[in-house]
């Protein structure tokens, strides 16, 4: 694929006895956090028996806005928040597209790889085209199949849509001709179906109908169909007929609202003791015999190595697990970036297991990995936060972190509660081989909730000078540099990550070693410099040698340190003092203090903090 990795948009559709727009705005807004350039809504106006449209620049509430002056609704009609990939931020740009004729409405999730060879056919044919974007084309495709195609038999229609689309997309449709359906398909990228008494709605998450339908059911990668208030047909892309699979929606999932905190992600910086715990909790539900065959080959003997994959935060928290395995587990580990790993040499190892992190499950590099993966029949394990998601569901086995909904975009809890998994199932991995005891596995779980108190701790004690104090201060710097050694630098690069993220201030990661070759021309008081420290007392004094050569370049330091590492407060501009916790759990410690002091930085300057800019929630699509 030679296109570049992107972010997601939001779908939604609605066929049902109920008005279309509240039910779509709604959901809309449920969904924002998947992208926030546009939004637009289509529907097939009761009256006018025409597909009626609203789009606009920015967020949902400046659709909602608009809505006072858009008099049409109906009972059928589809919804989208764009992420821009192709085109400008822009109306002509926002979903919903249509076709020359306006019979055909689309909302697209995804990337059409295509689209140049497509763009050149259809100009060629006279097509005018509104947009920049890839998605307006596939109604300008589906008009052209129409000339080809009977509107009575949609298997053909859209079997043939697939053949001409290259890519992965999410795509929900509506025909003027066809004014009680809906029709959608799925190659890659999420969609998932809410069902209730005269309706059923069809949207990228199941946050999008939770708590308004009574079923749900995610449709199965690779297949097309429509519904209607009551029905639902579904078929693969050679068109053959196949079922689909619906579950309850109770204990599915529950909304959450940031309450009294000025934004989510601080509501859920502070959520982070109580969803440790709770991963705790789930962890010792798990039997030896769970463990030892998810951690087994396919000959049934235990792995000789482990392999994480992940992107972004989570391929950070992967690098942290490489050090919980290879340290409690006694297992060689490698870890790997899923956008890269898909373009390198795989070199199957029957003996191994590999381990995909994800927030969502739905991030589109590490599926892919994870589907190269599965083509040599490996063992595959997932880590998620969504239980319904895609990568749960073709994993081998899959572990699911109890962080709750995460609605900021910036990962806070999602990543503390992966390492909180990842330590418990490297001691529990480390009990069946018979490298620690029964005793020793309990003591793992008293030391990761004893982080998570740690956590807490600190994060209440320094509060109010990070906010009064720090972030004026910090606010005006435009660059930093983070370092670690050994496991804290993993969460030197995840403290980097968070500063570019949030107060959009470039920061960049290096082990503490490195400096020496190269990072310390950079160095003078213009840059802060943050250090996560180690408790190890030999990584210590290689940290500590380098803090002093940093140090005496005139560096500015901001040092994240334990109670008696009295040499290293010494050095510090700021010191952030913490408890000590167990060996490894160092990063669950610093985690919560390094997160506050990154937001309140952006909080400070009034940035959007849940949404940043040309950001989106999770990567569904290249």
């Amino acid at each position: 694929m030679n296109i570049g990795v992107f972010y997601m948009c939001s779908i939604i559709g609605y066929v049902g006895n109920k008005s279309i727009k509240q039910y779509v705005l709604d959901g809309l807004m449920r969904l924002e956090y998947r992208g926030y350039d546009s939004a637009g809504i289509a529907l097939v106006d009761t009256q006018t028996k025409k597909i009626e449209a609203l789009k606009v620049v920015g967020g949902v509430q400046n659709l909602i806005a608009a809505d006072q002056q858009f008099f049409f609704d109906g009972h059928v009609g589809l919804g989208h928040t764009r992420w821009s990939t192709h085109g400008k931020q822009s109306v002509e740009n926002a979903h919903p597209h249509f076709d020359c004729t306006k019979q055909v409405s689309i909302v697209h999730n995804g990337i059409i790889e295509n689209h140049y060879a497509l763009k050149s056919e259809l100009l060629q044919k006279g097509h005018v085209l509104k947009s920049e974007t890839d998605s307006e084309l596939i109604a300008h495709v589906l008009e052209d199949l129409l000339l080809t195609y009977e509107k009575t038999n949609p298997e053909k229609l859209l079997a043939k849509l697939v053949d001409r689309l290259e890519g992965m997309f999410a795509l929900v449709i509506l025909f003027v001709f066809e004014p009680d359906k809906l029709f959608f398909v799925r190659k890659g990228s999420p969609l998932c179906l809410g069902i209730d008494q005269g309706c059923i709605c069809i949207a990228s998450d199941i946050f999008a109908f939770a708590n308004k339908a009574t079923e749900m059911a995610v449709i199965p990668d690779l297949t097309f169909g429509w519904i209607t208030q009551q029905d639902i047909h579904l078929f693969t892309f050679d068109a053959t007929h196949c079922s689909i699979e619906t579950k309850k929606m109770e204990g599915v999932l529950q909304l959450h609202s940031k309450q009294a905190y000025a934004h989510y992600m601080l509501k859920e910086i502070y959520e982070q003791p109580e969803a440790i715990f709770k991963t705790v909790e789930y962890m010792q539900t798990l039997s030896d015999f769970e463990i030892a065959k998810t951690f087994s080959t396919n000959a049934h003997n235990p792995i000789s190595s482990i392999t994480l994959l992940g992107c972004g935060g989570s391929w950070h928290a992967a690098s942290i697990g490489q050090f919980f395995f290879e340290s409690i587990s006694k297992i060689p580990a490698s870890v790997h970036l899923a956008s890269e790993f898909r373009y390198m040499s795989f070199f199957y190892n029957p003996d191994s297991a590999y381990m995909f992190l994800s927030q969502s499950g739905e991030t589109a590099d590490t599926l892919e990995a994870l589907r190269i993966v599965k083509e040599h029949n490996a063992n595959t394990i997932g880590i998620a936060n969504v239980s319904t998601s895609s990568l749960v569901r073709e994993c081998n086995a899959s572990f699911i972190t109890q962080a709750g909904p995460e609605i900021a975009v910036a990962s806070t809890k999602a990543f503390s509660t992966q390492l909180t998994m990842m330590y418990c199932l490297a001691h529990h991995l480390a009990y069946i081989k018979k490298i620690v005891t029964k005793q020793d596995l309990l003591n793992a779980y008293k030391h990761s909730m004893h982080a998570a108190n740690v956590l807490e701790q600190t994060l209440l004690e320094y509060a109010p000078i990070i906010k009064n104090t720090y972030a004026p201060y910090y606010s005006s710097f435009k660059t930093a540099l983070c370092l670690g050694k050994h496991i804290s630098y993993p969460f030197a690069m995840e403290a980097a990550l968070k500063l570019k993220e949030i107060p959009y201030i470039f920061a960049q990661a290096y082990p503490a070693g490195e400096l020496k070759h190269g990072p310390l021309a950079l160095v003078d008081e213009h840059i802060p410099v943050l250090v996560f420290s180690i408790l190890d007392t030999l990584l210590y004094t290689k940290l500590l040698n380098s803090v002093y050569t940093a140090k005496s370049r005139g560096a500015h330091l901001i040092i994240f340190g334990f109670i008696g590492q009295h040499e290293l407060k010494a050095l510090a501009d700021v010191w952030f003092e913490i408890e000590p916790v167990a060996p490894l759990l160092e990063p669950i410690a610093m985690v919560g203090i390094m997160q506050f002091f990154v937001y309140e930085i952006a909080n400070y300057l009034h940035l959007p903090i849940d949404k940043p800019r040309h950001l989106a929630k999770s990567v569904t699509v290249e």
